[in-house]
């Protein structure tokens, strides 16, 4: 982090010796050595923090991405079949658009028509 070498080291606690004296450099060094990692504790928290909210939407940008390719793929596949359908005596014909719902839909439909509600189907206790 900091290009400290040796020497500079022994600079400063030679001047810390000569400034605070011998009685008071271990409790000031032992104070600055708290505040350090305090520091480091903080930095480390930010970056953490900071390649989280990355990662996040990196991945929010692929589900987007993936989202949109889905929506077009799906739209083309309904344009097809909206395009051409097979009619009963095997001709090919193209559709016009109509109010019938697709088979996803209508198997949805018929899906919730035949279920019961839980209260119907299951016999009460308190009877």
């Amino acid at each position: 982090m900091f290009d400290i070498g040796f020497s500079e080291l022994l600079v400063v606690f030679v001047v810390g010796l000569l400034i605070l004296g011998p009685e008071r450099l271990p409790h000031a060094a032992k104070t600055a050595g708290l505040w350090v990692r305090k520091i480091r504790r903080s930095i480390n928290s930010v970056q953490r923090e900071i390649n989280a909210q990355l990662d996040q939407e990196e991945l929010q940008q692929k589900i987007t991405e993936t989202n949109q390719r889905i929506l077009k793929e799906g739209q083309s596949v309904q344009e097809k079949l909206n395009q051409k359908t097979v009619q009963p005596d095997n001709q090919m014909t193209t559709q016009t658009n109509t109010a019938e719902p697709s088979a996803t839909e209508q198997m949805i439909a018929d899906d919730d028509q035949q279920a019961k509600p839980l209260s119907q189907s299951t016999p009460s206790a308190d009877r």
